[in-house]
This record gives structure tokens, C-alpha cells and sequence, in this order.
């Protein structure tokens, strides 16, 4: 056990500083820090209990799989291969299967972890062969077994079975218009996901198949992770409630050879088959949110004079943590390990360490034990928990790199290139951490913020107009070579690093808007902060056209044409004493894909497919692409965009009239998170290095965009003028993709206003609903 010495709090040290706390209010400069603290301690007077006491999550009352039901928030997911359990898994007679693993929390604050099994990975062929019958699909599906096989890139871990089975299906491909026509397709089922790659690879090179011949084969949906197709396939989305109903599943616990013990530190761990739970639509009561742990922590290193800490030589001398429970005002555990003897701090539980080796071990054991669901900090991911591992390395701490919730799962430490238009190019360290999201926060602010600098201390000011502690980086090592008092000072300034990033957090309601982000596009939460935007459109896309009976081809991605963005009228430049409205269109791209009804299924490949139809089934766009009407076939693309502006509706309409100040931040959030997705969906169709470029679509929808600037200044000018009764000439001054600063004449705001409403509302008119100029201001 390692030694540790903890440090009482300074005598009265809460005494004067409550009363100011208590009346401090948003807009009032913030108190010192340790004044915040002393009011905490004030606030837990009355509880006696031990700092080791709060680590613990509640203790689990006893569970009966038989009448109990296991009702949790999922927040993580992945995948695993093992051998097949009996009463859950359909493939028993198979060696290894895949198993997928939701990590959660029940709203009583138990972690739960659900082992769900039977979903196998598959993908889909266009049925090549001149008559599918069950013995042409043995023969495929032997063919292509033995060709995975025999295939070196996929040898290194083989299966008796790589091809399960062969379904034929009745569906269609969402790329072009088919005339409301299904085709024969062909379900391959493999038996583990890493099959998939190899299978596609091979199944376009071409197969020989026995008795049949030799086909090369069109493939569908190969390029679809493994656990975003489980959560389609069974209607998960990313955070939403999962009610595993008593009778259909099995618990996991210590006992006799032969029963299926725990792997992980949850609390509750079970056996569950993909078919025999339910996934709660987010709505009405399931749009709660569990009491998530949330950690945030900071280190501190000695590093050397005028050289970065390494890893290798520089030791962490402090590690500052924070727990607190999503919706809780304030964390309800905050301690300080540090290396060497330390002052009292208000407030904080001091636990000092005559050695790093112990500080690290102790640290890693109170990770575990509090088990939070949530990482926090800033720039932990690319900062403090490699430095941490890295450390624990160099001090051969073996034990140390277990910082997930599976028991046996080692945490290492991968570097990626990330790369697209809306974020640029950033290498990230990939850190495993099963079960427990890694949510930094400076990762959130690049994507979400555009600030001049990304410090901590600008970023707390910014929003918060608070402040590190005033600690320059040269005195850190000084401070900790010093004594127990100049390490107190340290203590403070890591416990503030600490405590800021939940503040923030809290702030800009960024992990409720993540959550909502993840339940209105259906994708893992940790996705948000890893990928990139099209993952988002390609769950939505997938969930809609699996109800259409439609597949989603694969498509390469190699064209880099352009095409021309939106349009900008030229600026009137000068200075202007008259007031200038402003007006413009309402959610302008998906507004025109909704009006146009442009999508993939919609979208007309061939000109021998046009002269197929009646003229007035089709229109020509400005770009001269052409699209089926909605009255012939209703895009998926419009289809979810309206689904998506619609539920933003509503949840405006909810906020407008819910009391409770944490259910109102929710509707907030996801409001703001349908408008982000409505928005992305042009993006995900103009991406040409992307899953599902459609070059047509992108194209036609800003030529629309400019044509409606156009003629949104033509008929400002021409029914506003002297010529029509109007006091003056009225002059577009500027316009820029989806606005126009028009100059009424008039020298007053308020006729401004006036005449720039009844212009938004005269313009509107002349454009296919659901598009709308508004006035803006």
C-alpha cells in the first residue's frame, strides 16, 4: 500500500469568506479561489464522513434477472472478440464471435455494463448472377470463404467460417433514380468485423464461383463501422436510455468453474441478445440525463530550466481532481496528490507522497475507485494522459496503465492525423480508455469556438472573466523544491487548473449539447470529438434509407472538382447616415434542397432515365443537373431535413415553455444540435473526398443560392423605387450567399424596419416554400 500523509485544512480558514460567496452574483468580479473552496467546506459541515467515503458510487441493492429490469444511459461503445455464451449467443457453435460492449449509468448512479451479442457484421452485393438460387448462393458464399481464407492480408487470425451465410434481398441503391424499382441483392454475413475489408477488396476483384463462373461485384455499406451499423440496425442512438427488460438477460458474477465472471469494474455487468432489449427514443421522459461522474484533473511537472517536461526525466509532482455529477452546482470531491509534504488547503483533501512511484499507483487506484464516466481538462488527451503513462512507463509502474473500466484492457497511446475543411489538419494522440469518454475540452473549443488565443487563462477570462492562479511556469520546479507551504501555493494553482475546465463546461453547456448532438445524429458520443462532420449525415442517411429499403454504395472518392460557392453582389462602398436593413434567408441550403427536392434518389444519372419521363416530372437546376419531383419520388436528403427542422420546432416550443432550469439547457441543446445537423447535410454531399460525394447536388444547390440573391435584388429594386409610389430608390448595397443589406431611403429605424419586413415577406413569395427571406435586422 502506498504511504500517504494527508493534511488538515488551516484553522477558520472558511470563516469570513462565506457571506461574500453567498452574495455574489454573475456579474460581480469572482472571489479568490480558496474563498470558493472554504464555501464548499462550509456547505459540508454537517457531513463527517472520510474524503475515501465519497469515492464509492452507491452501494447496488440486489438484482433479480428474473423480475428486475436494468435501465441505463449508454455512453460508450465497442467492440471485442470472444468465444459464444450459452443463452445469448445464436452462433455457439462458432469459436469466436463478436461481442459489443455499452457502457452506461442507471439513474440511481450505477455503472452498468451490457454485453450484447448475435449482431454480426455484413455488407451488400448487387446480385450478379443470372438466376440467385440457394444453390448459386452456397456456391458464392464457399467462394468467397475459401478466398478470404487463402487471402495473406487476413490470414494472420483466421476463422473456420468467415461467410455465415448468404440472404437474398429486395432493395435499391440510394445514388441515382431507379424508378421506384427494387433489384435482387445479395446479404453477405460474416462471421467477425475484420472479414469485412478483405471481402470487399476481394469481391471487386473479381470471384470465381464454382459451377457459376467468374463475377466482380458492386459492393454496398462495407465501409460502415461495425458498432454505428449495430446501433442503426437496433435503433441505438449516441446517449439515448436502454431498458434490458427482466427474463433476457443473464448477470455476471464471481463464482464456480463454468459461470461467466465480471471484466470489468462496473457494477451492474450482464449478458444481453442484440434482439432482447429496448432503445428509448429520446423524447418526453427519456430525455433525461443520468448523474454522470465527470473527473476533470490537472498534472504539474518539474520540468528543467528552460526545457519542456519529457516524460522520461521529468517527474509529475502534482495531480489536482474534481468529481462532480452532471447537474450537481459544485464537485463533491476535490483533492490534491502531491509529491512531498504540503500545506492544508480549505476545502481539498491534501494527499502527500514521499515518493512518485506511490503518487502514480494512488492516483491510478483512486481513478478506479471513483469511476468516473467522464474525463475532463485541458488538453488532457494530447498532454497530461500520455505525460501520465509515459511516466508510469519510464517507472516501470506495470499496474498503472489500467485506467478503463475493463479490467485487463492495458491503456497505450496512439497518434492520428485528423484532417477535413471544417477543422483543418491536427494530430491527436488516441488513447483507450474503455468505458470512461475522454471529453477535453480544449478539443471542444477548436471545434466550436473561434477565438485569438486558446490558452486556458484566455479562454477562463473570455467566459468566465476568471483566471488561473498567478503561478509563472520558470517557479513551478522552485515552488516544489521549496516547502510545504511554496507546494501549497502550487497545490492551489493545479487545484484551479482543475476546477476551470468543469466551470467552463458548465458555461457553455458543452456536454449537454454533445449528448444531444450524439442522440439527434445517432452517433457515438466520443465520435463527436474524434471525427469528423460526415459520420453525423452518413447515421442519419443510413437510419432513413434502411426504412426505404435502400443501400448505400460505396462510392471512391477521387474527384476534386470545383464548383462555384455562393454568390456575392458587389459592395456599394461608402458612408452611409441612413439606417440599412438587413434581410436574410432562413436555413438557405437545406431550405433549397427541401424546395427542390435534390438528393440522391432523386437525381436523374442518365439522359436515356430522362427521356423515360414526362417533362413536367423533372426540373432543370441553374447548374444543369436534373431531379425528379417530389411528386414522382420524395428525396431522403429533404426528408430528413424536414424531420430535423421539425424537431428543432418543437423543441423550441418546449423550451418556450418548460420552468426547470436543467431540462430547459437540454431542449437548448438540442435545438442548437438539429440546426447544426440540418446544416451539415449540403456539406456531406459537396465533401468529394467523403463517403458519399454527389457533386450534382452541391453544385445545383448554390447555383439555386445565387440565382435567389439575384433575384431577391432585381425585385427589392424594382418594387421599391420612386417609379412604383416609393419616396425613394431603393438600392441593394451588399449581398453575400444568403443576405442582402438593402438602403430603403428612409432616416428613420423604425420605417427601416417596417419596409424591410414587408420586403422579406414580398420576396418570400416568389420562392417555393419551405424557403423564407426574414428580416434579420
Amino acid at each position: 500500500m502506498a504511504s500517504i500523509k494527508r493534511s488538515p485544512p488551516p484553522d477558520n480558514a472558511a470563516g469570513s469568506s462565506s457571506k461574500k460567496l453567498k452574495t455574489r452574483d454573475s456579474d460581480s468580479p469572482p472571489p479568490n479561489f480558496e474563498d470558493d473552496l472554504a464555501l464548499l467546506e462550509v456547505m459540508e459541515d454537517e457531513d463527517d464522513s472520510s474524503p475515501e467515503s465519497k469515492w464509492r458510487r452507491p452501494s447496488l441493492p440486489p438484482i433479480d434477472p428474473s423480475t428486475d429490469s436494468v435501465v441505463f444511459q449508454h455512453i460508450d461503445i465497442e467492440s471485442y472478440v470472444s468465444s459464444p455464451i450459452r443463452g445469448v449467443s445464436a452462433y455457439r457453435h462458432l469459436p469466436s464471435v463478436p461481442v459489443l460492449k455499452m457502457y452506461g449509468v442507471t439513474q440511481e448512479g450505477f455503472s452498468v455494463c451490457a454485453h450484447v451479442h448475435s449482431f454480426m457484421p455484413y455488407l451488400y452485393v448487387a446480385s450478379p448472377f443470372p438466376q440467385t438460387t440457394p444453390i448459386t448462393c452456397k456456391a458464392f458464399q464457399d467462394a468467397l470463404s475459401a478466398a478470404i481464407l487463402s487471402d495473406a492480408r487476413s490470414s494472420r487470425e483466421t476463422a473456420p467460417t468467415p461467410v455465415l451465410g448468404i440472404e437474398v434481398v429486395s432493395k435499391s441503391s440510394l445514388y441515382g433514380y431507379q424508378f421506384n424499382q427494387s433489384n435482387t441483392f445479395l446479404k453477405v454475413i460474416l462471421s467477425l468485423p475484420r472479414f469485412i475489408a478483405p471481402a470487399k477488396r476481394l469481391l471487386e476483384l473479381g470471384l470465381d464461383v464454382k459451377s457459376v463462373g467468374h463475377f466482380s461485384f458492386s459492393v454496398f455499406e462495407s465501409n460502415i463501422e461495425y458498432e454505428v451499423r449495430f446501433m442503426i440496425d437496433t435503433d441505438v442512438v449516441g446517449c439515448n436510455w436502454i431498458e434490458v427488460p427482466p427474463g433476457k438477460y443473464s448477470l455476471r458474477k464471481f463464482g464456480p468453474p463454468g459461470v461467466t465472471t465480471p471484466t470489468t469494474r462496473c457494477q451492474i455487468e450482464l449478458d444481453v441478445s442484440c434482439d432482447d432489449f429496448i432503445s428509448h427514443t429520446p423524447e418526453g421522459e427519456w430525455q433525461k440525463i443520468a448523474p454522470l461522474r465527470i473527473l476533470s484533473f490537472d498534472i504539474e511537472c518539474a520540468g528543467r530550466k528552460g526545457v519542456f517536461p519529457e516524460a522520461d526525466v521529468d517527474p509529475v509532482i502534482q495531480i489536482a481532481n474534481m468529481i462532480q455529477v452532471q447537474g450537481d452546482p459544485a464537485p463533491f470531491i476535490r483533492n490534491v496528490f502531491t509529491l512531498g509534504s504540503c500545506s492544508g488547503i480549505v476545502g481539498s483533501d491534501v494527499r502527500s507522497f514521499a515518493n512518485e512511484k506511490d503518487l502514480l499507483q494512488s492516483w491510478c487506484e483512486f481513478l478506479q475507485e471513483t469511476d468516473p464516466d467522464i474525463l475532463t481538462g485541458y488538453n488532457i488527451v494530447n498532454f497530461d494522459l500520455p505525460y501520465l503513462i509515459n511516466r508510469a512507463k519510464a517507472l516501470k509502474l506495470q499496474q498503472f496503465p489500467y485506467l478503463g473500466r475493463t479490467t485487463s484492457a492495458m491503456t497505450v497511446i496512439k497518434t492520428s492525423t485528423f484532417e477535413s475543411k471544417a477543422y483543418g489538419k491536427r494530430e491527436n494522440k488516441l488513447i483507450n480508455i474503455s468505458g470512461r469518454v475522454q471529453f477535453d475540452l480544449l478539443q471542444v473549443l477548436f471545434r466550436d469556438t473561434k477565438l485569438r488565443s486558446y490558452s486556458l487563462n484566455s479562454v477562463s477570462y473570455h467566459f468566465l472573466k476568471e483566471q488561473k492562479e498567478d503561478v509563472p511556469h520558470n517557479i513551478i520546479t522552485d515552488l516544489q523544491n521549496g516547502n510545504e507551504d511554496s507546494r501549497r501555493r502550487l497545490a492551489v494553482y493545479c487545484m484551479k487548473d482543475a476546477i476551470l475546465p468543469l466551470r467552463l463546461l458548465e458555461k457553455l453547456m458543452s456536454l449537454i449539447n454533445y449528448i444531444e448532438m450524439a442522440r439527434v445524429t445517432g452517433v457515438p458520443l466520443n465520435y463527436l470529438l474524434t471525427r469528423g462532420q460526415q459520420i453525423k449525415v452518413v447515421s442519419q442517411l443510413l437510419r432513413k434509407a434502411k426504412k426505404h429499403d435502400l443501400l448505400m454504395p460505396v462510392i471512391k472518392s477521387e474527384s476534386q472538382e470545383e464548383y462555384l460557392g455562393g454568390h456575392v453582389i458587389e459592395p456599394q462602398r461608402g458612408y452611409y447616415s441612413s439606417p440599412i436593413s438587413v434581410l436574410d434567408f432562413s436555413s438557405l441550403y437545406p431550405s433549397i434542397m427541401q424546395a427542390h427536392n435534390l438528393c440522391y434518389t432523386t437525381l436523374i444519372l442518365r439522359n436515356v432515365d430522362r427521356d423515360k419521363l414526362d417533362p413536367e416530372d423533372y426540373i432543370k437546376t441553374p447548374s444543369g443537373n436534373y431531379f425528379v419531383k417530389e411528386s414522382v419520388r420524395r428525396g431522403i436528403l429533404p426528408e430528413i431535413l424536414e424531420d430535423l427542422l421539425s424537431a428543432r420546432k418543437k423543441a423550441k416550443q418546449e423550451l418556450k415553455n418548460e420552468t426547470d432550469p436543467f431540462r430547459k439547457k437540454v431542449l437548448d441543446g438540442r435545438q442548437l444540435a438539429l440546426k447544426v445537423s440540418a446544416n451539415s447535410v449540403y456539406g456531406f454531399t459537396g465533401a468529394t473526398v467523403g463517403k458519399l460525394p454527389c457533386i450534382e447536388i452541391s453544385q445545383s444547390v448554390t447555383s439555386f443560392g445565387r440565382q435567389m440573391i439575384e433575384t431577391s435584388q432585381k425585385l427589392i429594386e424594382s418594387k421599391y423605387c420612386v417609379a412604383n409610389g416609393f419616396p425613394y430608390d431603393t438600392k441593394v448595397i451588399y449581398g453575400d450567399t444568403d443576405s442582402v443589406m438593402i438602403l430603403f431611403g428612409h432616416d428613420n429605424v423604425t420605417d427601416s424596419i417596417a419596409s424591410g419586413k414587408e420586403a422579406a415577406a414580398y420576396v418570400s413569395t416568389h420562392f417555393p416554400p419551405p424557403i423564407k427571406l426574414e428580416f434579420e435586422k
